[in-house]
């Protein structure tokens, strides 16, 4: 199917790349991104069905939910080496296989800790997906699409999230409203999570119709197949063997940064790494994974119904999915600061309405409800907060670490500044359920005041790399 694909203008250097196949391949890749999104997102759907079946109290079921991000760190620790080790293709298998395994295992749980300890292993998968997809796509792809190419990975991301929520709805309709409902001898939420299965399978599949990619052959001796790789992805042209040389002088001399490279700033580590840290961890403290792992708990909670709850989750997933197409689409045209401003603005006035309207909540238990119009505009702010989310910090905070940071310390600068995304992602994650026992308008609240301390953070302490090269930076 690939090989009658309408080929991309010549290059500058003459070749003619076959960009239908390196399109395939960026997609087929970026299946681990999908992955990514649906796993990150399912559980959603079954976090009161779990609360039930275990009799669960909110501070322990918060810790099986986050439990993935323990996992997730393992994996995005473990990956970089094995790849080097074993090759891109290899891991994307390995955790295809893993993604196989944990949702046969969190579909058939027997305790809480048994679904704990398959999300956990789920969350290895994710972490390994979201390290080798961008590292891949990046080197296969030619060097004039690899922006728009490494795009795909987020786009996946958003996209697996989305359909989780669609799956999760489609089998909540089918068992009549009831999370718990019986379906072919499961329960429906056994059905949420097991569903996975599908997907996983595809990746790995997938995985055996890619070429390995031609850094990683070339770093094993296979200078041959790494040349027929790069024919098949930049088109065969007079320059494939001196672009050979080019990775294999790259790889040669470049600098392979190390924790200690980042010390020796006045708080430990040097400016740019706290500013690195600074932008993920405002990106998680603005509560935006409490969308994607409770917002039908978090309907419910408020008086609405388990499958308005669900179909309001779905349709926060497409906003999510448009506000991405839109980052997409400007950050290269009026960059990375100006967007980010944007959502900020826009995220404080969003979780300052929802906030509002949730100090609105009457009775208790299974009697809660909003007024109409608290309710309506919490409803509002919810998709609007998704929405400058996802047009600014969701894009731009990835965009900005892979630029602020000089040569020499970029891959360790993103190390940490992952490490502490996922930290504050699980301090949100596992905080939010006891936290909105205690006072959920307080709760929102709390993330608001993130969202507008975010605003002087961009404008007093993060560059803005638009237009400049990366040889510039830091």
């Amino acid at each position: 199917m690939t090989s009658t694909s309408q080929p991309a203008p010549p290059t500058e250097s003459g070749q003619t790349a076959p960009l239908g196949r390196v399109v395939f391949i960026a997609a087929a890749a970026a299946m681990g991104g999908f992955l990514f999104g649906y796993d990150s997102s399912v559980i959603n759907g079954a976090v009161e069905a779990v609360r039930g079946r275990f009799d669960a109290g909110s501070a322990m079921l918060a810790q099986v939910i986050a439990a993935a991000l323990i996992g997730s760190a393992i994996g995005a620790a473990l990956a970089g080496r094995i790849a080097d080790r074993i090759g891109r293709i290899r891991v994307m298998q390995i955790a295809a296989v893993i993604f196989t395994v944990s949702a046969i295992g969190s579909a058939l749980p027997f305790a809480l800790w048994d679904l704990a300890l398959w999300r956990v292993l789920g969350g290895v998968a994710i972490g390994m997906a979201s390290v080798i997809g961008p590292a891949y796509i990046a080197e296969v792809s030619p060097p004039e699409y690899r922006g728009r190419l490494a795009s795909f990975q987020q786009a996946a991301i958003v996209t697996g999230i989305a359909v989780s929520q669609l799956v999760n709805f489609g089998i909540l309709t089918i068992a009549d409203g009831d999370q718990r409902g019986n379906l072919a001898g499961l329960e429906a939420w056994q059905w949420m999570l097991g569903i996975m299965v599908i997907p996983s399978v595809a990746y790995f599949l997938l995985s055996f119709v890619i070429p390995e990619s031609p850094r990683f052959l070339i770093s094993v001796g296979r200078q041959a197949k790494a040349r027929e790789v790069l024919g098949s992805v930049e088109g065969e042209h007079d320059r494939l063997d001196e672009r050979l040389a080019e990775i294999e002088h790259g790889m040669r001399t470049e600098h392979k940064s190390t924790f200690k490279d980042l010390l020796g700033g006045r708080f430990g580590f040097l400016p740019i790494v706290w500013v690195g840290i600074g932008l993920s961890v405002f990106q998680q403290l603005v509560g935006i994974n409490v969308v994607f792992y409770y917002s039908s708990t978090l309907w419910q909670s408020v008086g609405i119904n388990p499958e308005s709850s669900f179909l309001y989750s779905f349709t926060t997933s497409i906003v999510n999915i448009i506000g991405t197409v839109i980052a997409m689409a400007l950050v290269d045209k009026i960059g990375r600061k100006p967007l980010g401003l944007i959502g900020s603005i826009g995220m404080t006035v969003s979780l300052a309405s929802v906030a509002w309207a949730f100090s609105a909540v009457r009775g208790s238990g299974e009697n809660v409800s909003l007024p109409d119009l608290q309710g309506a505009v919490a409803l509002v702010g919810a998709h609007t907060f998704t929405l400058f989310f996802a047009l600014s910090w969701g894009v731009v905070v990835w965009v900005l670490l892979g630029e602020i940071f000089p040569n020499k310390l970029r891959a360790a600068g993103l190390g940490v500044a992952a490490a502490a995304q996922r930290i504050a992602n699980w301090v949100i994650t596992a905080s939010f359920p006891s936290l909105s026992e205690w006072n959920l308008s307080a709760t929102y609240v709390i993330y608001t005041g993130f969202a507008l301390l975010s605003i002087p953070f961009l404008l007093k302490w993060v560059p803005e790399p638009k237009g400049k090269a990366l040889e510039e930076m830091g």
